[in-house]
């Protein structure tokens, strides 16, 4: 098979390689010492990359802290289950699936991979692999992030960081479906993309004071550093501060500040797709490209919106 391969952090994205690999299949699946239990193949359609995923330890060593490399990145993936493992529940072959695969395993910037069912939801036939793909770490982070962790109610309000970015875009679509007013930041070029997804109110960080927003129930920080410190004065008492930049620098003064990092969900896939099903809510997807083109596509010479999907098949 076609595969996107790294073997350099210093390197990061400019060190991505695509090479030929071995096609995983069932055998793979049995020698894949105490992580075989409830795997399956998935032929990739389509498949997603976190631009910062060459910074995580994960990406380089295994649970055990071992060398992985080369390791194929990218832990997106949409696409058709070809081979079953032993105790791989809830999905049979030929299923379109979509999901997020484990952070110490090769990943899915390959026409296959070898992902745990569990991480895996259905993908219903109506919609589309690229938009499949372009759901899962978005629509997770977001889910997650305001009602796992933020806890958020309808008719609270809601400061969405990056609002105009794959999460932040997401965030405030969950959250103005949910119920809640939705305050955005971002550049003022961003100011029309954030206003289409939803954002009642935009800050441009460059030029407007983000102080001025007020008091508000829930802050969504992709930022952390001066931005994050600065928006937990703005946390109104028993409110939340969320962030994925890290353990915050500064906590509200009387509410919770809390950062994680985001898990497979299955049921939390599910409730995201139907919401994309009944328009709801969009991924905010800016290029696609194919996996020969990915190398590029993950180095463009100038700034690009939106989320970049690698489309594996036509």
């Amino acid at each position: 098979m076609k595969a996107i391969v790294v073997t350099d952090e210093a390197a990061g994205r400019a060190g991505m390689t695509l090479v030929d690999r071995p096609d995983p299949d069932v055998a793979m699946l049995a020698d894949l010492a105490g992580a075989n239990y409830g795997d399956v193949v998935v032929e990739v359609h389509a498949s997603g990359f976190t631009w910062d995923e060459l910074s995580w330890p994960s990406t380089w060593v295994d649970r055990r802290g071992r060398d992985r490399t080369p390791s194929i990145p990218g832990h997106e993936v949409a696409g058709v289950v070809t081979a079953l493992s032993y105790g791989a529940a809830g999905l049979s072959v030929g299923q379109r699936v979509f999901g997020l695969t484990d952070w110490t395993r090769d990943g899915t910037l390959a026409e296959y991979a070898i992902v745990e069912a569990r991480n895996l939801a259905p993908l219903p036939g109506d919609v589309d692999f690229t938009t499949g793909a372009g759901l899962v770490m978005a629509g997770l982070t977001s889910w997650q992030g305001l009602f796992v962790h933020g806890r958020l109610e309808a008719g609270q309000s809601v400061l969405v960081h990056g609002a105009a970015g794959a999460v932040g875009s997401m965030v405030a679509q969950l959250a103005r479906e949910a119920g809640a007013y939705v305050v955005g930041t971002g550049r003022e070029a961003d100011r029309a993309t954030a206003h289409d997804f939803g954002v009642q109110e935009f800050v441009d960080l460059e030029n407007d004071a983000l102080e001025d927003v007020g008091s508000v129930d829930l802050v969504f920080d992709v930022f952390g550093g001066d931005i994050g410190s600065r928006s937990a004065g703005l946390v109104r008492a028993g409110g939340t501060l969320v962030t994925i930049a890290g353990p915050p620098e500064t906590r509200p003064a009387d509410g919770l500040a809390v950062d994680f990092v985001v898990e497979a969900d299955r049921a939390q896939l599910g409730e995201i797709v139907q919401r994309v099903r009944d328009g709801r809510v969009r991924t905010n997807i800016g290029t696609v490209a194919s996996l020969d083109d990915a190398v590029a596509a993950f180095n463009p010479t100038e700034r690009k919106k939106g989320k970049t999907i690698i489309r594996v098949r036509p």
